[in-house]
């Protein structure tokens, strides 16, 4: 990867998780993100990585003091981590004046699971509730079991399908209680569906209560097993999209074992003129984006400079058109992403590179 002296253009560091040999042997070339450095390296951008880990935070400080712009790659729970060390960090680096994407501040306004409570009116949002205590899902999860109704319950923050569960009653029941059974299944890659008492599948959601943490609990969505659609965001607009055909929470065929029910499969990646996608493309940028950013007061620069949005299929409209139900937004740790990605996010590294200049 080769940087032309005579056209460079700014200063970018791209901050991914490693540790020290990691750290020291870093290069443009040698990581997931290569094709990134590689699309600013095409502007006349110089980036650097900026391998991060929590014991050389200081390191990692003074390096981004030097830049003026960081792409932050860091998944919310990292090796036992969490990003609390992180997040003071790049406060510290953004109040000095360098362009964090994302910023700690904007990922708590949209990047956490608590998003789909606060959107749920909008038009992307489905039946949802929040539970901000054990006690408090105690008292209403029963209730809404009782109905028939299959639910997700998500936990504030986490990744990698770790603390979304599914939930519903084996057996009908008006008033479920400790010892009625459940049918969970774990979001996590290699979980099937079991059959517990409704007390332990509390018990296995205490640790996600620690601290300030919640859980959402969203309505089970039963056109999941025909897939999932992901929107590429470079800001406000689409850069890409990934279909994934089978969920982590599709169930086993009617009559079959848990072991049967089908694990996830691989995520396709098409480019932002998809004509299947462009009715999904329309209203993410015109209508449910700008509603977004109205309703958690963001505006068009402060969002992320890459992050997505993942759609479950909803009910069909009566003329038999699709709509779509919010299931996550991810601004911490985007990856991998479409081909087509790259050259959006680096015009809009570029822009933020040249904008204190302008």
């Amino acid at each position: 990867m080769e940087y032309h002296k005579d056209r460079q253009i700014g200063k970018v560091a791209i901050l991914y998780p490693g540790d020290h040999e990691t750290r020291q042997n870093a290069t443009p070339e040698n990581n997931r993100l290569a094709p990134v450095f590689q699309a600013l390296a095409n502007l006349g951008v110089y980036a650097e990585p900026a391998v991060y880990n929590d014991g050389f935070c200081e390191e990692v400080r003074q390096q981004l003091m030097g830049v003026d712009v960081v792409l932050v790659w860091m998944n919310p729970i990292q090796d036992g981590r969490d990003r609390s060390v992180l997040d003071s960090m790049l406060r510290e680096i953004a109040d000095a004046g360098v362009y964090i994407s994302t910023h700690p501040d904007v990922i708590l306004k949209m990047g956490t699971k608590e998003v789909l409570y606060q959107t749920r009116d909008m038009g992307w949002g489905c039946e949802t509730y929040l539970y901000r205590s054990m006690e408090q899902m105690r008292l209403e999860l029963p209730k809404r079991l009782a109905s028939g109704e299959v639910r997700v319950l998500k936990q504030y923050r986490g990744n990698g399908g770790t603390g979304v569960w599914r939930i519903g009653l084996v057996e009908s029941v008006s008033s479920p209680q400790p010892k009625t059974i459940v049918r969970v299944r774990h979001a996590t890659k290699g979980s099937i569906e079991e059959d517990i008492p409704l007390d332990e599948f509390f018990k296995r959601c205490e640790p996600y209560f620690a601290g300030n943490g919640r859980m959402i609990d969203q309505a089970f969505q039963e056109r999941l097993p025909e897939g999932m659609v992901r929107c590429y965001m470079v800001h406000d607009k689409v850069a890409g999209f990934g279909h994934q055909a089978v969920n982590a929470l599709c169930p086993p065929p009617p009559g079959k074992p848990p072991t049967a029910a089908p694990q996830p499969g691989p995520r396709l990646y098409h480019p932002p003129s998809m004509p299947e996608f462009q009715p999904l493309k329309r209203k993410v940028e015109g209508e449910w984006v700008p509603a977004m950013q109205r309703l958690l007061h963001i505006n068009t620069e402060g969002l992320p400079i890459l992050w997505d949005c993942d759609f479950l299929l909803g009910p069909k409209t009566a003329s038999g058109e699709d709509t779509y139900v919010l299931c996550e937004i991810n601004v911490s740790s985007v990856a991998p992403f479409p081909d087509s990605a790259p050259s959006y996010v680096a015009e809009a590294t570029l822009a933020k590179v040249r904008a204190p200049g302008e």
